[in-house]
């Protein structure tokens, strides 16, 4: 599983196997997406078979309710599972018939595939395959769905689908796509004008954070999550730092305990050990293919250069009277 860098490997938990499929993955269209969402629903169902007809309602309703905000939801010229959802949606096709073209044509290659990080299947499996008849619910998809951070899974899919499926509208590759932040440090936005809305900062970044508070390791529930600048921002006001500080590079989410006046909200920058993290937690980025890759990329095109760049900020801005901030340490999750 080397094509996650180590995402998975460091917290072998079965909540982050499934991020790893997610954000690691490859993104030819959107059904690895709808069939994660989809599995998500399923998980809580008391059979163990899942028949294709009923894995293809929630599955096809997830395709075209993205289809209503892009009309690109893969990089193939035609489909017709997904001329079959747009005529859904203009109302020229019923669900039964949807239903039926579903289970003929949505799942080709997917549900075969989901399972797949690199050219390689994973150990572990969230279901199996039964041919026709669906698909078999694990012990681990339950498990999944009894975890804590099951509830962020569903956001965090969505934040990715949205991510890849604006770098397709927008006819690029998905690992040129780059996207700046708003004001409010709610959204991403495309630099493209006028400035589309790629989705939501939070969501975005919680999955490679694994649900957890960057510097204390306290578990969380998006939305109770705050969205911190690593280097003080103030630095970047006061003309200390020419850097960008309002890159994705610098963005993690903390805790309110953490981000507060009597953490690192008093005027402290976290200590130099997080710096490593920090630099983790950015390559997952570039090594997943993500499409803020690029806005990542522009603090250094090797990685030694990425490592250079974020010492230097560090530097400069301890330079300037800051005290570490070293918080307590809740649980021993490894990012």
């Amino acid at each position: 599983m080397s094509t996650t860098n180590g995402f998975y490997e460091v917290t072998p938990t079965l909540d982050n196997l499934f991020r790893g499929l997610v954000l690691f993955g490859r993104n030819v269209a959107s059904y690895k997406f709808a069939l994660a969402k989809s599995l998500i629903d399923v998980s809580s169902q008391k059979e163990d078979l899942v028949k294709l007809e009923d894995l293809a309602v929630p599955f096809s309703k997830y395709i075209c309710e993205h289809l209503k905000l892009s009309n690109a939801q893969g990089t193939s010229a035609s489909s017709r599972f997904l001329n079959a959802c747009r005529e859904f949606n203009n109302g020229d096709l019923t669900e039964s018939d949807l239903n039926d073209i579903t289970v003929q044509q949505g799942f080709r290659y997917v549900i075969e595939a989901f399972h797949v990080l690199g050219t390689e299947q994973i150990e572990k499996r969230f279901y199996f395959t039964r041919g026709r008849n669906g698909i078999k619910i694990t012990d681990e998809l339950r498990e999944l769905s009894q975890l804590h951070q099951f509830g962020n899974l569903a956001l965090e899919t969505e934040a990715r689908w949205n991510l890849v499926e604006k770098a397709w509208e927008l006819n690029l590759p998905t690992q040129l796509l780059t996207v700046e932040v708003d004001i409010n440090y709610e959204l991403l936005t495309g630099k493209q004008h006028p400035r589309p809305t790629v989705t939501r900062v939070r969501d975005a970044l919680n999955g490679y954070q694994k649900g957890h508070c960057f510097y204390c390791s306290e578990s969380f529930l998006l939305p109770d999550v705050q969205v911190d600048h690593f280097i003080p921002r103030h630095l970047m006001e006061k003309g200390f730092i020419k850097q960008n500080l309002d890159g994705v590079w610098n963005l993690v989410l903390s805790c309110k305990d953490c981000n507060g006046p009597s953490g690192k909200g008093g005027h402290r920058i976290p200590a130099f050990n997080y710096l490593e993290k920090l630099h983790r937690r950015n390559e997952y980025f570039i090594t997943s293919h993500h499409p803020l890759r690029p806005t990542l990329l522009e603090t250094g095109l090797k990685r030694s250069h990425r490592v250079y760049f974020l010492n230097s900020i560090w530097n400069t801005a301890k330079s300037y009277g800051f005290h570490d901030f070293v918080p307590e340490i809740k649980t021993g999750i490894r990012l």
